[in-house]
């Protein structure tokens, strides 16, 4: 993939509920964000990835054109 060819980026999101506020967090680029609500904690993440991929180099995000394999794992705690 050329350093200046277009791509679409697939992230997941990963939401969290802490006190009065939805903390957004991308894993693949290890972003974090919070709002009131989903959509509010949706948007601002969406904001600070797009501040991160300003300076993020092409090559590295490649990888992230594809969709992950997501899975979740259940632990049982006494």
């Amino acid at each position: 993939m050329s350093v200046n060819q277009p791509m679409t980026l697939k992230l997941t999101t990963t939401y969290y509920l802490e006190g009065k506020f939805y903390i957004a967090y991308c894993a693949e680029l290890g972003v974090t964000s919070q709002g009131s609500n989903l959509e509010e904690a949706e948007k601002n993440l969406r904001e600070a990835i797009e501040l991160y991929l300003e300076d993020a180099p092409q090559e590295e995000l490649a990888r992230y054109t594809e969709h992950p394999l997501i899975r979740t794992l259940d632990f049982n705690l006494a």
